[in-house]
């Protein structure tokens, strides 16, 4: 395997891919790779830390520079982090007082002094047009300069880096892990199995690819390396059409097709020839995507190939010159007579929409003896329904107990988010306590078998990752509805862009509010500092990079929930920037530092959503006075520019309080059907760890377990979601 798979490894597993290479005196240099690891807040394990000592100097040195360059870009710490105000977050001016001085600087430039007065006589003033405002005023080296060096404490993040197998298994592994996934990838998740792919494309093979998009990505390598794809549908087809132009494999956005050699043209023409050969009836869900399949058939030809007909049928239904009815449309036609029965025998021959149509079958069943028959239509296809598929409807039956009125709220796959009234009737308790019975021992029984499950108690109320949609590349990182403890007595946001070719204007923000969500203050360019906290400085511009910080005294908080947040005042979008991220950082009250510290920074996540606002977590002030993190991951459609805290703070409140009061499903209750079943579950305390395999859930790996166990953390979170 090529070097430069190690990085994939190191992020997504915390492994380092075992060094290889002469033996030697490794051990000076591997103690000064482990001391510049603390500083970014890593560490090498005791395995790791002993298996460099015994190789070479120059070995131990190669290593380091590749994973010191990894972790540092894992925690945000690849780029540098300027402030407008050197001292911050000493010495932040008032708003006014700030503005103001920006203006009297202008007057005093000859060059700008004439516009200046122009705007002044009209009683408003441009702050963009102010050569001093929104650039920075000093050097990288004048901001080390202005500050100490941060004093280490207890509750640093410190994140151990774990001794892997050789780089070839961990590769192989990973890959395995990626493409058998019983739960979608995210972006970057799908991105790194399309990179893996093609080197593993001869290896070993997952023994089921249940995910169609990762299907898709593998289908690619397979069929570059001259193997057969793995088609049974004909959207399998047009999904590895779009993988092959380098397009969208999850439809959601439309693919430019590229027109393909003659052999891949022969290879997707072939394959749909087969599946509609083999399962006609699946030609109905040609008209799902139907111009897609129109613009494919422009760049493959398919009146080229007359010894396929069966590929000529699905550009027929394309163009509508043949008819086939979908499920879903028959469906909606029985529904619309009122045929709640005919619709559930039609359905229980697709137990995924079956599921799917669960909520709105019962409310529109008009007897007792229709909805005995909708859940006993359930009960009897529950086998054959996807894991994720049955612990989605688990969790959302179990928030459909409370009464109608309240906001439901709705996210896309990309987290775009908005909220509504929910004005649905109630599924009544019977039926609904009936489902949940038996979803939870179907998923009971799906569970692996262990001997003994050790788990850390801060992972219980992680949220179960049923997509990896649902949660941003980075960090410490959860999935939305996660919620997990705050400890430190500052919280510090940040965000940093780089933009490609326009300027771009990125707002870091973040607002208070009280326990009934309304409104209590907030922090941003135009409220640089309040008794909570202070705000680094508005920077409009990021050809070299930009970063904006938020300093928060959770002590000082007014209110119950702080919502940070990144408006995109002008330019290009979070999707279409060089780079982009925010995270927080936690310390403690005298630790000092830069305004940036790695070893300090607790999340780091990637913003590359739709629209022009993002949430990437919120805060909340538990009745005790701690502070927990729920995570949102949502992206707000937003205004095409000048976005600011002050303008979306309703609609903000308004998607706060539909997560925050929602009920996600969690690790807690897939702990609890373990130990209903008879799995010796306990908690660990942090203390001495166990003789023999377990199977481990947590947070982070601890070091000493025994090398059989099953380990279970945020990375791999997904290997919960039974198949």
């Amino acid at each position: 395997m090529v070097i430069t798979l190690e990085p994939l490894v190191v992020r997504h597993t915390l492994r380092v891919p075992s060094p290889t290479g002469p033996a030697g005196q490794g051990g000076v240099a591997a103690r000064q790779f482990d001391t510049a690891l603390m500083s970014a807040g890593f560490k090498l394990s005791a395995d790791l830390l002993r298996h460099l000592s015994g190789l070479s100097e120059g070995v131990v040195v190669d290593t380091a520079v590749r994973t010191l360059r990894t972790v540092r870009e894992m925690a945000g710490d690849h780029v540098r982090h300027n402030v407008y105000f050197v001292d911050f977050p000493a010495n932040v001016p008032d708003t006014a007082d700030f503005w103001m001085k920006c203006v009297l600087q202008a007057l005093a430039d000859g060059t700008v002094r004439d516009s200046v007065l122009a705007q002044l006589d009209d009683g408003v003033v441009d702050l963009l047009t102010l050569p001093s405002y929104g650039t920075y005023q000093h050097s990288y080296d004048d901001l080390l300069a202005a500050h100490d060096e941060l004093l280490a404490a207890t509750g640093d993040r410190t994140t151990v880096l774990h001794l892997g197998a050789g780089l070839d298994d961990e590769v192989s592994a990973l890959y395995l892990a990626l493409a058998g996934s019983t739960t979608p990838l995210g972006e970057e998740g799908l991105r790194d199995l399309a990179t893996l792919a093609g080197p593993c494309a001869d290896g070993p093979q997952p023994a089921e690819i249940p995910v169609r998009e990762n299907r898709a990505v593998v289908n690619r390598a397979r069929l570059e390396a001259g193997s057969a794809p793995l088609l049974d549908t004909v959207t399998d087809v047009l999904r590895l059409a779009c993988a092959l132009s380098d397009g969208d494999v999850s439809l959601a956005e439309p693919t430019r097709f590229r027109s393909p050699s003659r052999s891949l043209r022969r290879a997707l023409l072939t394959g749909l020839d087969s599946v509609v050969a083999d399962a006609p009836a699946k030609l109905a869900d040609v008209a799902r995507h139907r111009e897609a399949w129109k613009r494919l058939g422009e760049r493959i030809h398919p009146h080229d190939y007359p010894e396929l007909p069966h590929a000529a049928e699905v550009f027929a239904v394309a163009r509508g010159e043949r008819t086939v009815r979908s499920l879903d449309s028959l469906a909606e036609e029985l529904l619309g007579r009122a045929d709640v029965p005919g619709a559930v025998k039609l359905l229980k021959s697709a137990p995924g929409k079956l599921f799917r149509s669960l909520d709105r079958l019962l409310r529109e069943a008009l007897t007792q003896q229709e909805r005995d028959a909708v859940v006993a239509a359930a009960e009897e296809v529950l086998p054959e329904v996807a894991g994720r598929v049955v612990l989605s409807v688990r969790e959302h039956l179990h928030n459909r107990a409370a009464s109608s009125g309240e906001r439901r709220v709705f996210v896309n796959r990309s987290g775009r988010a908005w909220a509504t009234a929910d004005d649905r009737a109630l599924v009544l308790p019977p039926e609904r306590e009936r489902l949940i019975a038996a979803l939870d021992a179907e998923i009971g029984g799906r569970l692996p078998e262990t001997a003994r499950v050790l788990v850390d108690p801060d992972v219980l109320d992680v949220a179960l990752p049923l997509s990896g949609k649902a949660t941003a590349a980075g960090l410490g990182v959860l999935p939305r509805g996660s919620v997990s403890p705050v400890d430190g007595e500052l919280l510090r946001f940040f965000v940093y862009w780089r933009q490609t070719a326009r300027t771009t204007d990125f707002d870091l923000s973040a607002l208070m509010l009280g326990p009934g969500y309304e409104t209590i203050n907030w922090l941003s360019y135009t409220a640089l500092s309040d008794v909570e906290g202070e705000h680094s400085g508005d920077i409009v511009d990021a050809p070299e990079g930009a970063s904006e910080f938020i300093n928060l005294r959770l002590g000082a908080v007014r209110g119950t929930f702080v919502v940070p947040q990144v408006n995109i005042f002008a330019g290009e979008l979070f999707e279409e920037v060089e780079e982009s991220f925010f995270g927080f950082m936690l310390r403690e009250a005298e630790q000092g530092g830069r305004p940036f510290e790695p070893a300090t920074v607790r999340m780091k996540s990637e913003l590359r959503g739709p629209g022009r606002v993002a949430l990437p977590l919120a805060f909340r002030r538990a009745d005790d006075g701690s502070w927990q993190a729920k995570w949102l991951h949502l992206y707000l459609r937003g205004a095409p520019s000048a976005n600011r805290v002050e303008r979306n703070r309703v609609t903000v409140a308004m998607l706060l309080r539909a997560i925050a009061e929602r009920e996600y499903l969690t690790v807690r209750h897939l702990v609890g059907l373990m130990a209903g079943r008879g799995t010796a579950v306990s908690l660990w305390d942090g203390g001495t760890t166990p003789i023999g395999p377990v199977t481990y859930i947590g947070l982070e790996r601890p070091e000493g377990l025994h090398p059989d166990s099953r380990i279970v953390t945020p990375e791999n979170l997904r290997d919960l979601i039974p198949a």
